[in-house]
């Protein structure tokens, strides 16, 4: 992943601000860092992974830090968001545990791993992103 990494920052700008880091994030302390990402990562794991990984992201950042996750989020209703709850189950039949989830899930694993000032926020497409702050 590290040349896709680099020469798409490099052609933003940003290469002076971003920082690629290879590692195994079940064994590997997270790099420490101003904010973390995940992109479509934690619904390929179960609860306890999830959990496991947002209290690693917590642990890594410093105060006033933030995670930034990104998924086809189920809407609250669950009612709304079809590609979501497709994606769940897609989820459920490819991986051993994962599944999506809905911004009020996500905002709650938050707050239990220590993050504050949670809040969700809709991407384009099916996308939405749920922030925390340390």
């Amino acid at each position: 992943m590290r040349p896709h990494f680099e020469e798409y920052v490099a052609a933003a700008g940003t290469a002076d601000r971003l920082s690629f880091t290879a590692g195994d994030f079940f064994t590997d302390p997270l790099p420490a860092a101003d904010v973390l990402v995940f992109g479509h990562i934690l619904h390929d794991w179960d609860l306890h992974t999830k959990r496991m990984l947002l209290k690693k992201a917590y642990d890594a950042l410093p105060n006033a830090g933030a995670v930034i996750v990104f998924e086809s989020l189920i809407d609250d209703g669950r009612r709304e968001n079809a590609f979501g709850r497709l994606m769940s189950l897609n989820m459920l039949i490819e991986t051993k545990g994962g599944f999506d989830y809905t911004g009020a899930d996500f905002r709650a694993w938050l707050t239990e791993a220590g993050f504050r000032d949670c809040r969700v926020e809709h991407l384009a497409g099916p996308d939405s992103m749920v922030v925390g702050i340390r």
